[in-house]
């Protein structure tokens, strides 16, 4: 991608030594362009928070490039951030001071009453205005998951890195948070790299779906377009044609080349994506 804003270049990651290694990601090539919404899907175990762990600065590659605005990404940085599976919150501290306290490390030259402002300004746009003064133990999973959201708007990342946010979360809640991750991405255009198990989520919410294959030595598939225009109702998506090829076209990649398992792993692994095309959501996990 000639454009490319984000990208990583034949970056492998392992872990170990000798015998005892054993390869997460090998050859990963990702070009993410200023703007775009890119969801990479693929199985529990391999390797996804690995990936977002060196797109994020926290781990470095073995061997291969990771670049940010034609930059080496050589450790965490303000440009990026991270909204985690398990929201990270301090518990000791009320949502907005949660929100509060990043802004203040970022931007820790401005006037106090401009980070109050703001960090009020980024809980209003994840609709915690009312529940500002509670604390993550008073909050359901979906209101720490907006609070965790809330936090990594307000740092005002070049690129948001997002590892699983919602799986932990019920259905309707999950549903909840993905229009309202569909509807702030459309206010901000940032550029967000989405980490999923979920394959109709992917489809709702990115430009383009990259599978990823089952590890070790996990690596990525053909990325494949999402050519339905926003905004998008699951609904009517169900029904349309575009929708069922391109969910088509990812699950085939998961269930076929991307699974390289031997007979016992495939004897052992969930059977979500063995019936996709009857499901309304399908998680490849």
């Amino acid at each position: 991608m000639a454009d490319a804003f984000l990208e990583l270049s034949g970056v492998c990651k392992g872990y170990g030594k000798g015998d005892a290694r054993s390869e997460v990601l090998a050859d990963i090539d990702l070009s993410v362009a200023r703007g775009e919404l890119v969801a990479v899907v693929g199985y529990s175990g391999a390797g996804k928070t690995t990936l977002v762990s060196l797109m994020a600065g926290l781990s470095t590659p073995d061997r291969g490039t990771i670049t940010l605005a034609g930059k080496p990404v050589k450790g965490p940085g303000g440009e990026r951030g991270v909204v985690f599976q398990n929201y990270s919150l301090l518990p000791w501290l009320t949502a907005f001071e949660n929100v509060y306290l990043a802004v203040d490390q970022r931007f820790g030259d401005w006037p106090k009453e401009k980070k109050r402002e703001h960090a009020t300004r980024h809980l209003a746009l994840v609709n915690l205005a009312a529940a500002r003064d509670k604390r993550p133990s008073e909050l359901s999973g979906g209101m720490r998951q907006r609070v965790a959201l809330a936090r990594a708007l307000a740092v005002d990342p070049e690129v948001l890195l997002m590892d699983e946010p919602l799986s932990a979360l019920d259905a309707l809640t999950r549903a909840t948070l993905q229009d309202e991750i569909a509807r702030i991405w459309e206010q901000s255009k940032k550029t967000v790299v989405l980490i999923t198990n979920d394959v109709d989520e992917a489809l709702l919410l990115a430009d383009r779906i990259i599978p990823l294959s089952v590890g070790p030595a996990a690596t990525f598939g053909p990325a494949v377009a999402v050519p339905i225009p926003r905004p998008r109702d699951r609904k009517t998506m169900n029904h349309d044609a575009r929708f069922k090829a391109v969910r088509n076209q990812v699950i085939e990649y998961l269930l076929g080349p991307g699974r390289r398992r031997g007979a016992a792993d495939r004897a052992a692994a969930p059977v979500a994506l063995a019936n996709a095309s009857d499901s309304d959501t399908v998680v490849a996990a």
